[in-house]
């Protein structure tokens, strides 16, 4: 019988329900910096210590030996495998032609993707720079739902016949794709944005 964790203050729960928005927004855990700023800590060893706090309660689990490595146990006892395909590569620089065909598959828990179980999920690996303001970068897999974007998601899309990866904002009313690289121009579309999918999280190889 595994005992439940212990009750949060007010403060841990923010802090918790900030993990977790900012893990389903950005794909990522957020930094301890991250942390110390939306909570306006005195430091960064306040925020690790904050979330050590979280981790002595048994609401999340940290790895010592990696940054932003911290997942949720609760999600880890009720996981369930889906198959993910992956339809090639998309750039995240200028927009390109691109066909999108499955050619493999990974296999992740939806639970952690923060996916309904009938979702329309797929995956794609990035190439280029111009999403490393969102700490995407080049050769991540960026895992994407087929679903209503919103402002501010970060989406895949086919702009004037061309696919990229870019964040979807709106001025005075008119959708365009905002490059988090400061090298990279905003795309406007001329005659035609179709939003294939919303990233939701993504997948780094270390080493």
């Amino acid at each position: 019988m595994t005992s439940s964790p212990a009750k949060l203050t007010a403060r841990q729960n923010e802090l918790l329900e900030y993990l977790r928005t900012y893990q389903r927004q950005e794909g990522v855990m957020p930094s301890t910096r991250d942390i110390q700023r939306h909570f306006g800590f005195s430091s960064q060893t306040a925020a690790m210590s904050h979330l050590r706090a979280l981790e002595k309660k048994g609401v999340i689990q940290r790895h010592s030996h990696k940054a932003r490595a911290v997942v949720f146990p609760a999600d880890l006892e009720r996981a369930e495998i889906v198959d993910i395909p992956v339809y090639g590569s998309i750039a995240a620089g200028y927009a390109e032609m691109q066909e999108q065909q499955s050619d493999s598959s990974i296999s992740l828990d939806v639970n952690t993707l923060g996916l309904r179980r009938d979702s329309r999920a797929f995956a794609l690996k990035v190439r280029g720079e111009s999403m490393i303001g969102a700490n995407i970068c080049d050769g991540d897999v960026v895992i994407l739902e087929a679903s209503e974007p919103r402002p501010r998601d970060i989406v895949a899309a086919l702009i004037d016949g061309e696919t990229t990866l870019k964040r979807l904002v709106f001025k005075e009313g008119r959708p365009y794709l905002q490059a988090e690289n400061p090298n990279f121009p905003d795309l406007i579309p001329a005659a035609e944005l179709i939003i294939q999918g919303v990233m939701r999280t993504l997948i780094r190889q270390v080493g």
